[in-house]
């Protein structure tokens, strides 16, 4: 599924990202592991096709994603990549069943109402469809996130801290959500974090670690 190789990202030069070697197979679970600060969320940003390498190579499902044009990517990005970011950025102006439509729309393709009521009554928020994101828990918030990203049936699904500022119970109950949704629908799931616990509710998960440094990823593993 994906395949990375001496993955370089530098910011006016200076060297943010350098990931000698990763690899992970469909359907396989991964976490990038490193303090704040030390390129996992420029990591997601490059396999989902917003950050461009560099140097170096960078494949996902057999496509060199540097290769695309701009166009070609927003193109694969729709059609691959479920996205949430530590910013869960719903639309205030639009209902929950609208932000999770909106997705359909912004890649040309037609509103699956039937596929977004499921999505709700499997995150038990049937009875949200109609309200907006201000109506909303911070928990139900981050469901409709979840919903969000997992909408189109991605192949590959990112995110970013997910279980940031949250208590024992949720982090579970988020890391949870996460599987069971990139499960269901068939893709490799990748969370990049600084917690711990992450990795506990992840026991099979493929590990890379990312240095404060930026210089170099220092391994990959299993915890």
């Amino acid at each position: 599924m994906i395949d990375i190789s001496k993955l370089v990202y530098r910011y006016k030069a200076v060297p943010v990202l350098n990931v000698e070697a990763f690899r992970l197979a469909s359907n396989d679970h991964a976490a990038v592991v490193g303090p704040s600060g030390c390129g996992k969320s420029t990591l997601l940003h490059l396999l989902a096709g917003v950050l461009t390498p560099q140097a170096g190579h960078l494949q996902i499902g057999g496509i060199n994603i540097q290769d695309l044009t701009p166009r070609a990517t927003d193109a694969w990005r729709g059609k691959t990549i479920g996205f949430l970011p530590q910013r869960l950025a719903l639309v205030p102006s639009l209902t929950v069943a609208e932000n999770l439509l909106l997705s359909s729309y912004a890649n040309g393709q037609r509103a699956d109402k039937g596929r977004a009521e499921a999505l709700l009554r499997t995150l038990g928020l049937s009875d949200k469809a109609a309200s907006y994101p201000h109506q909303l828990s911070g928990g139900q918030k981050q469901r409709v996130a979840i919903a969000r990203a997992v909408f189109n049936r991605p192949k590959l699904l990112l995110a970013d801290e997910p279980t940031a500022n949250l208590d024992d119970v949720a982090c579970e109950a988020v890391i949870r959500l996460l599987t069971e949704q990139a499960n269901e629908v068939g893709a490799s799931l990748i969370v990049a974090t600084h917690d711990a616990r992450v990795l506990a509710a992840l026991p099979q998960a493929t590990v890379l670690r990312l240095p404060a440094s930026n210089h170099h990823a220092l391994g990959v593993g299993h915890e």
